[in-house]
């Protein structure tokens, strides 16, 4: 293989490919494995910024540069400030917008939140002895946020420590409070429904009517409202949810289906269908956020071993107290 940088600015053809996929394409059909090495080695920019995801997606227009003898560089650790709270069994951060908290599966290799706060860890050289005898400092899933929901997340660090946690999430007992933006006059409520993977439309939502469905998952989220703010682009309302149950998009699901879908959101926001007899969403006018507003504020539990109520509170990140400062 010639070693030779090279770059190439992504076609409309392109458009949406992942960097690995550019990489061996940029490289002449070089082997994935290489592809995605070049990628995690910290030799391939997207305009002029390192990117160490190779699955993530890139647009047309984008400039991709790759340096196969550039200089190795590890994937971004997660700051020192994002590690809230470590101990022996737990470790609870504060996750940033964009970031996957954990892989699909075994063969994902995207860069995700766990794996960061595992290498975070390993460079904090934590004082206690849990993890001599295992080096690669095994985490434990007991929750996950969307890739581009922010806020507070625990994993856990050792078998007791997620034993433990999961039998509290097990039992609705763990303490969770989101902050979220959305549009039009949202009411103080209570949503309890069955959530299905695909209600017609190839989306996620509540099954409606009787006898809902083995694949269906009872899922409760409490809302209270905040502050109500208006001007040119109607109504936006912030609220506060406090989750019974964790499903997967469940926050973002019951807002939409109540005709109030995140702002910034893109799967359960305009052209969303509500199912029969909800509400259609409200979106007058269209504000422009990056990502959906929505944020985990919150995190209560009692330590897994010691039983000590442990609780945490994260206040909004930048781009979310800006978007609502100005729209103030």
């Amino acid at each position: 293989m010639d070693d030779s940088p090279r770059q190439l600015v992504v076609s409309d053809d392109q458009h949406e490919s992942t960097l690995a996929a550019l990489v061996r394409e940029l490289m002449d059909g070089l082997a994935w494995s290489r592809a995605r090495d070049l990628v995690r080695n910290g030799r391939v920019k997207v305009g002029g910024a390192l990117r160490f995801d190779p699955a993530a997606r890139v647009s047309a227009g984008a400039l991709v540069e790759v340096n196969p003898t550039a200089q190795r560089r590890q994937a971004p650790v997660l700051e020192r400030e994002r590690l809230i709270h470590v101990d022996r069994d737990v470790v609870v951060v504060r996750k940033p917008a964009g970031l996957l908290s954990v892989p699909f599966d075994d063969r994902d290799d995207r860069d995700t939140l766990i794996e960061r706060t595992r290498q975070a860890l390993r460079e904090r050289g934590s004082d206690d002895d849990a993890h001599k005898s295992d080096k690669r400092d095994l985490l434990g899933v007991v929750q996950r946020l969307d890739k581009d929901t922010t806020g507070l997340l625990v994993f856990a660090r050792t078998r007791a420590g997620r034993k433990g946690l999961e039998a509290q999430f097990r039992a609705h007992t763990v303490e969770r409070r989101y902050v979220a933006l959305v549009y039009g006059r949202a009411e103080a409520a209570v949503h309890d429904s069955f959530l299905i993977p695909d209600r017609g439309d190839g989306l996620r939502g509540s099954w409606r009517g009787r006898n809902p469905p083995k694949a269906a998952k009872r899922a409760i989220t409490k809302v209270r409202v905040e502050t109500r703010l208006s001007g040119p682009f109607g109504e936006i309302t912030l609220v506060s949810c406090r989750l019974e149950t964790g499903r997967q998009h469940q926050i973002r699901i019951h807002l939409a289906e109540a005709g109030n879908p995140l702002v910034g959101e893109q799967v359960y926001g305009r052209g969303h269908r509500s199912p029969p007899g909800g509400p259609a969403p409200k979106r007058p006018a269209r504000v422009e956020a990056l990502r959906p507003m929505l944020h985990a504020a919150s995190l209560g539990f009692h330590h897994p071993v010691n039983e000590r109520m442990l609780r945490f509170e994260d206040p909004l990140p930048d781009d979310f107290r800006a978007l609502l400062d100005s729209l103030r």
